[in-house]
């Protein structure tokens, strides 16, 4: 979320669609919470090197890993408020092929924003840049999978009813606030914005 929460913080956002792909980074993974554990959806990547562009990260389809996360999510989302509201959306996104890595984050994105109503300009970057312009605020490392799920870059969290237990599990895919508060999801990232 809290990729989502800092499009709300600036006037605009450039994505990178240049950089060189990371390993154990958020650009193929995301958290759901299930009823047993906080589950980590991975796209396989195939052969994916640190020095590869990001655009030609290919995905590795010799897994059914759109079969897997489909199954994680409604299992762990069925019985949300909001899950059949939003779930045709996000499952065609599944039942398509896809090669590459970048294509499939891009579309889950769009619809994310889109079902989200986040109006913030999303630009794609034209080329990499190591050090960005003055007055760029560059969150390119600084929002990272290894991080601690409790130091995240803009998120401050804003309880709100998750399927499971009494405790609030923060920093998870845009889709668990999506499935749990529905229309109320802007609201509740505007409020976790630090």
């Amino acid at each position: 979320m809290d990729f989502f929460v800092g499009m709300l913080t600036h006037d605009e956002v450039h994505l990178e669609a240049h950089e060189q792909y990371q390993k154990q980074s958020y650009r193929n993974r995301c958290y759901v919470l299930t009823a047993n554990k906080i589950d980590c959806l991975t796209v396989p990547v195939a052969g994916a090197t640190n020095h590869q562009p990001i655009r030609e990260v290919r995905i590795d389809n010799g897994t059914p890993w759109q079969q897997r996360h489909w199954r994680c999510l409604e299992s762990a989302y069925r019985k949300a408020p909001f899950f059949e509201y939003y779930a045709p959306q996000l499952e065609a996104v599944y039942r398509r092929e896809w090669e590459f890595l970048f294509d499939v984050s891009w579309e889950m994105l769009t619809i994310c924003r889109q079902m989200l109503g986040i109006k913030t300009p999303l630009l794609l970057t034209e080329w990499y840049q190591k050090n960005p312009p003055d007055g760029t605020f560059d969150a390119r490392s600084r929002m990272n999978a290894k991080n601690p799920p409790d130091k995240p870059l803009f998120y401050h969290p804003e309880p709100y009813m998750q399927n499971f237990g009494p405790h609030f599990a923060p920093n998870l895919s845009i889709v668990d606030l999506l499935f749990c508060a529905g229309p109320d999801a802007l609201d509740v990232l505007r409020k976790s914005r630090q």
